[in-house]
């Protein structure tokens, strides 16, 4: 497969894996590099050190290129990146805020920047910014999607973009890669499908339970981690969503985030008080957030716990290692072309 990202990024097939907290972990990231995508470690739970050992690890499990992200409105955020831009990171994806000093700086080694978006005025804005891709997150994608489904929004931005789209939400098999490349993306980023594999670190529990659940059964709202997101729904996203979050909750979870981070709590207080009341309050939700996804993640628990899971979850039905599902979509997106020739002949 040769698209203008399999190109830039220098990858065999334009399949990427997005960056999920506490999953995309240098063992699948590393996993799904080897297999001829791009793996992207995910920062968002990490502090500078840790960031600086993963991006170790991984390039002592592979030597393909791969990514990292920063999320840039969460806490350490800025720090992360600027390891990434020490560690001369291959691949940088940012998302929720200004990246341009990012793409600036990592075009200074050769490395590439992909922006991830939800609507045309943010991936204009990034285009701008000298970013390589962005990623289009449509409403049906795992987490933070926006409210624009992906069958529009990926045509849409590859309407008036002139760098390339990486369409994401929805995507798990290979009739939607050859759906993608149909609307105009260049490839596609997954996240529930590569997060049921052999080395995704998700519990078993949570993995035969994303296989069970449908299309349907997800959940769409902002009371869980403070924006909207789509979690699976289980017993514990009911609860969660019935959870309200106050000043004191607010104060009580932040010790919690600090210790998640490893960040001196004082360090963490001060950078949030610094940016005002939306953002300490944006930062509690994070801090039940981050609890909720480690319970179901970390620990099966989905009772307690809440799962990030877009509604692909339906379209998942085994748990094969990562080559073995990279193979598999791209053979089945070669087959949907040859299909849709046929018709169209």
């Amino acid at each position: 497969m040769k698209t203008r990202i399999t190109e830039i990024l220098s990858i065999k097939y334009p399949i990427l894996l997005s960056g999920m907290s506490f999953i995309s972990v240098p063992k699948l990231v590393a996993a799904v590099s080897n297999a001829g995508g791009l793996g992207m470690l995910a920062t968002g739970t990490l502090n500078a050190e840790q960031t600086r050992q993963s991006l170790r690890e991984i390039r002592s499990l592979t030597d393909k290129p791969f990514g990292a992200n920063a999320t840039l409105l969460f806490p350490g955020a800025i720090e992360n990146a600027n390891i990434l831009l020490e560690e001369k990171v291959p691949v940088i994806n940012f998302a929720l805020g200004k990246g341009d000093w990012i793409a600036k700086q990592a075009h200074t080694y050769g490395g590439k920047v992909i922006a991830t978006v939800v609507n045309s005025r943010h991936a204009k804005r990034a285009e701008d910014y000298g970013c390589d891709a962005v990623i289009a997150t449509g409403h049906e994608a795992a987490a933070h999607g926006g409210d624009v489904t992906t069958l529009v929004l990926v045509p849409r931005l590859a309407n008036i973009l002139k760098i390339p789209v990486i369409a994401a939400g929805g995507f798990g098999d290979g009739r939607g890669l050859a759906a993608a490349l149909s609307l105009g993306a260049e490839g596609i980023a997954m996240g529930s499908r590569f997060a049921n594999t052999l080395e995704s670190p998700v519990h078993d529990k949570t993995k035969q339970l994303t296989i069970a659940k449908d299309i349907t059964d997800t959940l769409y709202t902002d009371r869980f981690d403070g924006m909207p997101a789509r979690v699976m729904d289980t017993p514990g996203a009911r609860k969660a969503m019935k959870r309200r979050v106050g000043l004191w909750t607010a104060f009580l979870n932040s010790f919690a985030i600090a210790k998640e981070m490893k960040i001196p709590y004082y360090k963490l207080f001060f950078q949030t008080l610094s940016a005002g009341l939306r953002e300490t309050m944006l930062l509690a939700y994070l801090a039940k957030g981050f609890r909720g996804f480690r319970l179901s993640i970390v620990e099966g628990d989905c009772d307690e716990g809440v799962y990030p899971v877009g509604q692909v979850t339906g379209l998942i039905q085994d748990a094969p290692t990562v080559a073995e599902l990279v193979e598999r979509i791209v053979a089945e997106a070669k087959l949907a072309q040859s299909k849709l020739g046929d018709m169209l002949s």
